[in-house]
């Protein structure tokens, strides 16, 4: 599937433009010129020498915040996919195994969960708990949960219909062989596709709190939190909002190219048909 996936042109593109952006948050760090709260110079100035990008509202260096800024969002995105991938997966397999009381119990919880706006449901536990990581990880996780127990349900159900499901049962398989051994491997194609979807909206909603004030903390180097500060500025300095802006649409484009992609290789669309 994955080698199916990467003949495709659109997840070869996703592949390159996630590449770069992740390399910026990663290797940024250990190569920007100055601290994340240092000042540099005049507010708002894109003419500092030696400065490449100018100052942001508060004198520093928009280029180094730059740099500093991608990991935040970029690491809380990925826990928070990953937490609620397996969790979702988790349920969605003893609820397609179950196919009873329990199925009816796991999924009514989730409707329940998936009823409330995913914004809204962050900025009240935010509000609530305070800004800190594990807070931010938490809601983005919750949210996701749903969406992937409802996929990996849905492929599920197919699966535990057949032969070698029985077999198992048959053999004397503890629940935890067949749900893992023998379910999981069967859906993970779909899931791999929600993955990257999850992901997308992950970076979504961690920049839209970004944006709002609700980050991780007042003035850190922050991408999302970067566009909200100097916003004020975009005609006399753009470069601190354009920035920021650019790199979280180039991420978010790539991971939804490349999750396209993935949909297309698990649909069984042959990778030499014109696109």
């Amino acid at each position: 599937m994955l080698r199916s996936a990467l003949g495709l042109w659109r997840t070869r593109i996703g592949v390159v433009i996630v590449v770069l952006v992740a390399g910026i948050a990663i290797v940024g760090p250990f190569v920007a010129p100055h601290g994340a709260t240092e000042f540099v110079g005049t507010p708002n100035t894109s003419d500092v020498d030696g400065i490449l990008f100018g100052t942001d509202a508060l004198g520093q260096d928009v280029w180094a915040r730059f740099l500093l800024g991608g990991r935040i969002i970029l690491v809380l995105a990925v826990v928070s996919t990953v937490i609620g991938l397996s969790i979702g997966a988790v349920i969605g397999l003893i609820a397609a195994y179950d196919r009873g009381r329990l199925d009816n119990l796991l999924m009514r919880t989730m409707d329940i969960v998936f009823a409330f706006p995913n914004l809204l449901l962050a900025l009240v536990a935010i509000t609530t708990l305070g800004r800190r990581y594990w807070v931010i990880v938490l809601i983005v996780s919750l949210t996701a949960v749903p969406r992937v127990a409802r996929i990996v349900r849905g492929a599920a159900l197919g699966v535990v219909e057949r032969d070698f499901i029985s077999a198992s049962e048959a053999l004397g398989e503890s629940r935890a062989h067949i749900l893992g051994v023998e379910l999981l491997p069967n859906v993970a194609g779909p899931l791999l596709v929600e993955a990257n979807l999850r992901l997308t909206y992950s970076i979504a909603l961690i920049g839209a709190l970004g944006f709002l004030g609700f980050g991780v903390g007042l003035n850190q180097a922050d991408w999302a939190q970067m566009i909200n500060e100097n916003r004020a500025a975009l005609t006399s300095q753009p470069w601190g909002t354009i920035l920021p802006i650019f790199a979280i649409g180039a991420l978010t484009v790539g991971v939804g190219l490349i999750a396209d992609g993935l949909g297309r290789s698990v649909a069984g669309i042959d990778r030499k048909r014109p696109e």
